[in-house]
């Protein structure tokens, strides 16, 4: 029986679950629709770029057990079609007493998740690795890497077309509906009729879902991250990937240092409200999208749950000396010279009514659908073991 599969996104996580239900049912007729022009032009290119190994996240989670998966599977993916990447190793430092003290924690849940290779470095340590960081101590992840993931997408979709599957773009879907045993998906590319729909929409994950007639359990807020390049004379200062130690009262990670696979030293991001879900500069104003976080309660119940961090991330983003300060704890030789203006990424993440950041990737099943409805970070990296994982779910009901 020949089985038709709608796939709504055409991000990383949409093209990868294409391409793995084409492996697992090589004889469906899976159809990706995307509402750009071309793939994978939101979060999928808008992101760090880092390979994400599942340092951080709660052992048992799906975020810790497909990062860990996620990464050794896209290593691999760049490595099989030549795509530019780099295992690199990061290190997350530790420059107060208190962080020294969270770091045994950190080692020991990655090492839990199942992490390889980790060591704990004392400030001598740190420096051989990254000459110009400071810390009293830190922990060397050497399975941490950068991607090209612009490029992935692109291989995903030829790999996709390959298989006999289609990327349908300038698809924007308007309406979701039950036809009888089928999905009817009428978009702005014409109409597509299937008999199972996932849904992989990214920073439209609720609205898409809702289209299907399911409520809106939890909602998508978007956070801008900004970014600074180092200039090219004060790259030297870093020479991969720098973190903090996160602070598990606040739900933000902070600001780091990257180097780009496509060259240069990436410094952030913070954490804003974007003011439009695709909200890339400060002046990109959507009022439906303003409309849509104002009205929900748990917008208002994370501002009051976590005022400082809102007011600091919003101090940092119009104030370069505070964002230099803040790099300078990790790198203390950054002055506000070296920093010039870099770019911007938007952050889906989806707030529970009770004003908290869902912190887990978020599956949702209903008859004949699949839906994405929470891919925060490290979903790019996690893509192959997040596609691997849906049509999992899919197949073991077919």
């Amino acid at each position: 029986m020949t089985h038709r599969i709608g796939v709504i996104g055409g991000g990383i996580v949409g093209l990868a679950t294409a391409y793995r239900l084409l492996h697992r049912l090589p004889l469906a007729q899976v159809t990706v629709l995307e509402k750009e022009s071309a793939i994978a032009q939101h979060q999928s290119s808008h992101n760090s770029g880092v390979l994400h190994c599942g340092l951080y996240y709660k052992t048992g989670s799906a975020r810790a057990r497909l990062a860990v998966r996620g990464i050794r599977q896209m290593v691999e993916f760049c490595r099989q079609h030549s795509i530019p990447h780099d295992v690199c190793g990061k290190v997350v430092v530790a420059t107060t007493r208190e962080e020294v003290e969270r770091l045994p924690g950190l080692f020991d849940r990655g090492t839990q998740n199942g992490l390889e290779g980790l060591r704990m470095l004392s400030a001598e340590e740190l420096r051989e690795i990254e000459p110009h960081s400071a810390g009293l101590a830190a922990i060397h992840v050497p399975q941490e890497g950068i991607a090209d993931y612009p490029r992935v997408c692109e291989v995903l979709a030829h790999e996709i077309h390959l298989s006999g599957g289609h990327v349908v773009t300038s698809a924007r879907v308007q309406e979701i509906r039950r036809d009888g045993k089928f999905w009817r998906i009428t978009h702005t590319h014409g109409e597509t009729q299937c008999d199972w729909l996932v849904s992989c929409a990214g920073l439209y994950s609720d609205r898409v879902a809702a289209l299907t007639g399911r409520p809106r359990a939890a909602r998508i807020v978007p956070f801008r991250g900004e970014y600074y390049m180092l200039r090219p004379e004060r790259q030297f200062l870093v020479r991969n990937l720098i973190y903090p130690v996160p602070d598990p009262r606040f739900p933000f990670l902070g600001v780091h240092f990257t180097r780009r696979i496509q060259g240069g030293i990436e410094a952030g991001p913070n954490a804003v409200l974007a003011f439009a879900r695709e909200g890339y500069n400060k002046s990109n104003i959507s009022l439906r999208d303003l409309a849509d976080a104002f009205s929900y309660s748990g917008f208002w119940r994370f501002v009051r749950r976590y005022p400082r961090v809102c007011w600091d991330e919003l101090r940092r983003s119009f104030s370069k000396e505070l964002f230099c300060q803040t790099l300078q704890k990790l790198v203390p030789e950054i002055q506000m010279s070296d920093l010039a203006p870099g770019g911007a990424g938007v952050r889906a993440q989806a707030l529970s009514t009770e004003g908290m950041l869902i912190d887990d990737f978020r599956f949702v099943e209903g008859e004949h659908e699949i839906h994405v409805v929470n891919a925060p970070s490290p979903a790019a990296t996690s893509s192959l073991a997040i596609g691997d994982e849906i049509a999992g779910m899919l197949t073991a009901r077919l």
